[in-house]
């Protein structure tokens, strides 16, 4: 099982990423709050992994803390609830706050989340209470963490807005969705398009 890497950032368009590791590329996912915290290309990062066999595919996920890994392998545990539905549910609120959440038996919070209904946000709750007794909980802000890297002030902002609406696509979202969330916050001031997955992640979590 591959648990940790250390090479460098090639490749980034969330939620996938690419490392360079002693000239072997590994293409990786990552959730957006990990996404957020990445160095700039060409810089060295280390990653915590998850390493994901299906019938179709192997997988690798990758986390900026251990922690966070954990709390993914605890939550795809869970009936019905996968990768995919995990790297959407820790992109859309961090570790802390999950765990938060969790305790406080608000599936209400958890039917937010792309590709979480009614039943998955009990299941969640009923499942993991037991599981995360030992774990610390303390309420967050959505992406506390401070963003590393800011694009190039001048880059189309067309162009921004599309990868914004790609990745939370690729979480999950409904396009129209997607879409709507990022218009409602796009402004000339905005310089790359975690700003603006971040902002409209935020506006959809009121």
């Amino acid at each position: 099982m591959i648990g940790r890497i250390r090479g460098i950032l090639v490749e980034k368009q969330a939620p996938d990423l690419l490392v360079d590791v002693a000239g072997v590329g590994y293409e990786m996912q990552a959730p957006l709050n990990t996404f957020f915290k990445l160095p700039l290309l060409g810089e060295e990062v280390v990653l915590y992994t998850h390493f994901s066999v299906s019938e179709n595919a192997q997988s690798l996920y990758a986390f900026s803390q251990r922690q966070e890994r954990e709390l993914f392998r605890v939550i795809i545990k869970v009936s019905g609830v996968g990768p995919k539905l995990g790297l959407a549910i820790l992109s859309g609120m961090g570790a802390e706050e999950f765990v938060s959440i969790i305790h406080a038996g608000d599936a209400s919070a958890l039917v937010k989340l792309p590709g979480v209904g009614k039943k998955t946000a009990e299941r969640l709750v009923i499942e993991m209470r037991d599981r995360l007794k030992t774990w610390q909980a303390a309420p967050a802000p959505l992406f506390d963490g401070k963003m590393v890297q800011t694009e190039d002030a001048t880059a189309n902002i067309n162009q921004l807005i599309a990868d914004a609406e790609s990745a939370l696509v690729a979480l999950g979202y409904k396009p129209t969705d997607a879409a709507k969330a990022i218009n409602s916050v796009v402004d000339d001031g905005v310089s790359s398009s975690e700003e603006l997955i971040r902002m409209a992640l935020k506006g959809m979590a009121k």
